[in-house]
């Protein structure tokens, strides 16, 4: 992946183990595409290395914590073409994904990953696109129904949910009882066929072009 100019697009890891930071420098020696621009093993100095150097990717490692990570994305969404950043770690599960996506991460990807799926994701999230992997798009019914069948009220309530705001959260922003989110939830999901808020939400994702269409 080469852009305008002819120079390689850049990646800058921030990882609390430098050995990973190591394996990553290696698989990223061997690209063509991607090139390794530097590395921190804190979090505020990468938040800080990322702004200094603007690279296309950034890596940051969930070991610091969900409360810094998900500060840390606050923070680069500020800042002017920063970097599609792309979350890892241990233990992720479907839940956490969707919601680091929802915070502004352009990819989440499992530690356990082999050095393919690594590549695959760096080079997605470098073009634009949001990467998840596949064991986190197992939970939504394949195709879906578009949400044109709903309500206008209940494509408000679809849209916060895939905003991560919880029920109580909903009924205090459309000024109604929490009684009546969960009615507009059971409609939306018989509607759409989605399966709870965690597919909803992956539907909401996908009928906006941020993730790749679930084969029928």
């Amino acid at each position: 992946m080469i852009t305008q100019n002819g120079t390689l697009k850049t990646v800058v890891v921030c990882d609390t183990q430098p050995l990973a930071i190591e394996g990553l420098r290696s698989i990223l020696a061997g690209s063509l595409e991607l090139k390794f621009a530097g590395a921190m093993t804190t979090l505020a100095g990468g938040v800080e290395l990322i702004r200094g150097l603007s690279p296309s990717v950034a890596i940051l490692d969930r070991g610091f914590g969900s409360t810094g990570i998900f500060e840390a994305l606050a923070r680069l969404r500020t800042v002017t073409n920063t970097a599609a950043v792309v979350v890892w770690g241990v233990g992720l599960g479907n839940a956490e994904t969707l919601r680091l996506v929802q915070a502004g991460a352009r990819g989440v990807l499992r530690k356990t990953a082999d050095a393919h799926s690594v590549m695959e994701c760096l080079l997605a999230v470098a073009e634009g696109r949001t990467w998840m992997e596949d064991s986190a798009l197992q939970d939504e019914r394949p195709g879906g129904v578009p949400k044109s069948r709903l309500t206008a009220r209940e494509h408000e309530v679809a849209d916060l949910v895939e905003k991560g705001l919880k029920n109580r959260e909903i009924a205090r922003t459309l000024g109604i009882q929490t009684g009546t989110v969960k009615i507009h939830l059971k409609h939306i999901f018989e509607k759409t066929g989605c399966r709870g808020r965690y597919g909803l939400a992956l539907c909401g994702l996908r009928e906006k072009g941020y993730l790749p269409q679930a084969p029928l």
